[in-house]
């Protein structure tokens, strides 16, 4: 089958729904598309089901939920019952679902009734505060904004998904959680730590133990790489991977753009 025939990956996921019924698996459907529509990527698949569950704390990353709607629309017809299960949203058996934004501009999902809940669940404490004006407040920032935005640490990086639907985000490990684990354009996987203004020295034997479990446990043969992400980085730092192979460095930066608006129509219109 051609590029151009295959259906978009959320269409191919519900007609895998369609066919696998109502109650089903994550595998069982990356399973079926991937029989169907050869070639597809196993993770791009993993993804798109996330972004389509109504209830998956996880699908905020993604630009098509990073905005304050009701949960009615294309992207919203999966409900995730319990880790690794898949049922056919549906609002009468599942309740409403919506994605709002809290004070501090982040989003999140939350049942309709429930969204005072959900909304009070933030807050910085004073270590994780950083100086304002010139970088992310807190590293849960700035890792919530490269989640949803993979491909600007590298083209083609996407957020790696396990078999079970958990994302690469704060990715739990028996040797310490990962900040963001990605999957590369080849099928690599890419560990990344963030640091919201200085890099540590410490950062660098985190970030090789994470790839060294990795390597071990979930990478089935494929490259492994560590990206360390900061506004800053230090010499220090910089020599202490010099000679690390498959390890970068990345600095990121903040702007700001303004821009007109045009003038309210003062002219009197007609109506209430």
């Amino acid at each position: 089958m051609s590029e151009q025939s295959r259906p978009p990956v959320w269409q191919m996921i519900r007609e895998a729904m369609e066919a696998l019924g109502s109650d089903t698996t994550n595998v069982a459907v990356r399973n079926w598309i991937i029989r169907q529509y050869p070639g597809t990527k196993r993770n791009t698949i993993s993804c798109h089901i996330i972004m389509c569950t109504v209830n998956h704390s996880s699908r905020i990353h993604y630009p098509q939920n990073q905005k304050p709607r009701t949960a009615n629309g294309r992207y919203d017809f999966l409900f995730r019952p319990e880790r690794g299960q898949l049922q056919v949203y549906d609002q009468a058996r599942h309740g409403q679902w919506t994605i709002i934004q809290r004070e501090d501009g982040s989003f999140t999902v939350a049942e309709v009734g429930h969204e005072q809940e959900v909304e009070q669940e933030t807050g910085l404490t004073e270590e994780e505060e950083a100086p304002r004006g010139y970088a992310f407040t807190a590293e849960d920032q700035l890792r919530d904004y490269l989640a949803a935005r993979p491909d600007t640490m590298e083209e083609g990086l996407q957020l790696y998904v396990d078999e079970y639907g958990n994302t690469g985000v704060e990715y739990n490990t028996p040797v310490g959680r990962i900040d963001l684990l990605a999957e590369d354009a080849d099928g690599g996987l890419v560990v990344v730590e963030l640091k919201v203004s200085r890099s540590p020295d410490a950062v660098v034997g985190q970030l090789l133990r994470y790839m060294g479990w990795v390597k071990r446990h979930l990478a089935e043969g494929k490259r492994v790489r560590g990206f360390i992400v900061a506004r800053n980085i230090s010499d220090r730092v910089r020599y202490a991977v010099a000679d690390i192979p498959h390890v970068s460095l990345k600095a990121y930066e903040l702007s700001v753009a303004v821009r007109d608006l045009p003038s309210i129509d003062a002219s009197p219109t007609n109506g209430p």
